[in-house]
């Protein structure tokens, strides 16, 4: 659809007086074939926000199962009991696993599973407490929305008594994962669990009400349309308003499963009938939700997700933080086949953001800068406006 230069006005204008957009102008924007002319209003946005720094963190992600109770129509991470290549961690693995990582120095261990049918709720602290004596600097980001609702049917325990137990245990945020789309008339034929908006969003309140800061996803690009996208950001931005507890919203990028390393499956139940989100369409999702979501401090690209071509591009259209030094991330790389790294350390992500022409900093979990790093020398020049993108 063609953008009438009076719409372009009207979103400039109310920009630049510090009115919030609205539901329709989401939508619109979502319309809006001027890809550069969007960038360039995410990057104006970013920049006011958070000037020329790219932030970074040197974390690691950490599967306990893969053994699920659900069948998410998108996923090829679950596994069933005795499928062959299905696993659980004892927790004395998990713990040797961790040490594994002192060298690199991470300030993060990203924790996400399936729903395990069999596994007690007391597994889930004792792990966190071991893994937190082994490596009492690396803060512990753990469990969905989804797996906290899932501790309440096996523990018999409300959410607030679960969060006080694993908090007790080091746990310092939840992760942002569960979200998927919100909207009903897209989610029921996606999800394969009971946790929906309704739950979500009192967990992670229960969880902001208890000071701990979570990140937001979305997961796009699959059967959902734009007006669902914009609904899901909405949804968010009503909810940052009332807890002021996001820390940052992730775009995820759905993933086709070209093959399953263990077994040559194809898990993937929305496959045949989707196609995988463009470069084009991931970095006007990502300028769209930076100008829909004005509460929100930080918009992250997760590179593994993305590839580091649309990372870096990224950066241009809102993005102000590219996660981090990953391993591991089973979730996508069990299935995928770009070819995309499963980790990179601290140099390769510096290199990576100073190649954009940004000022790497590195954060912790909670977005308190560690250290901030030399910006290349031509980036006074190179950050006035978005470089050129070209498809």
């Amino acid at each position: 659809m063609a953008t009438s230069e009076a719409f372009k006005r009207e979103i400039e204008e109310k920009l630049a007086a510090g009115e919030r957009l609205s539901y329709e102008d989401g939508v619109s924007l979502y319309e809006c074939d001027d890809l550069a002319w969007l960038g360039r209003l995410a990057h104006e946005v970013r920049r006011e926000k958070n000037g020329d720094r790219v932030m970074f963190n040197v974390n690691r992600h950490l599967n306990l199962t893969n053994v699920c109770s659900a069948s998410c129509a998108y996923c090829s991470f679950q596994r069933k009991p005795g499928e062959k290549d299905a696993y659980t961690m004892r927790i004395e693995q998990a713990v040797e696993l961790a040490k594994q990582m002192e060298n690199d120095q991470p300030t993060e261990l990203h924790i996400v599973n399936g729903l395990h049918p069999t596994l007690p709720w007391r597994y889930y602290p004792r792990v966190l407490k071991e893994l937190k004596a082994t490596l009492p600097k690396v803060a512990l980001k753990a469990f969905t929305a989804t797996e906290i609702q899932w501790f309440e049917k096996i523990s018999g325990l409300s959410t607030d008594e679960i969060l006080d137990e694993l908090i007790e245990a080091g746990l310092e945020s939840l992760t942002g994962g569960g979200a998927e789309i919100f909207d009903w008339e897209i989610r029921q034929h996606i999800v394969d669990h009971d946790c929906h908006w309704e739950d979500w969003s009192r967990i992670h309140g229960l969880a902001h009400a208890k000071g701990l800061r979570t990140p937001a996803t979305m997961l796009y690009g699959h059967i959902e349309e734009p007006r669902h996208r914009v609904d899901h950001v909405m949804r968010l931005r009503q909810m940052q308003d009332r807890t002021g507890g996001f820390s940052v919203f992730i775009p995820l990028r759905y993933q086709h499963d070209f093959h399953d390393s263990a077994d040559g499956k194809i898990r993937n139940k929305l496959q045949a009938g989707t196609t995988m989100a463009s470069p084009a369409d991931s970095l006007k999702t990502f300028a769209v939700s930076r100008l829909m979501l004005d509460n929100f401090d930080h918009v992250k690209c997760f590179w593994v997700m993305h590839g580091l071509d649309v990372a870096q591009m990224s950066l241009s259209f809102g993005v102000d933080d590219l996660d981090g030094s990953v391993v591991e991330y089973k979730i996508t790389h069990d299935a995928d086949d770009y070819g995309t790294p499963d980790k990179m350390g601290r140099e390769e992500l510096l290199e990576l953001i100073r190649d954009a022409g940004y000022q790497p900093v590195e954060r912790n979990t909670h977005y308190e800068i560690m250290r901030e790093y030399d910006a290349p020398e031509s980036l006074a020049e190179r950050r006035a406006s978005p470089q050129s993108v070209y498809f």
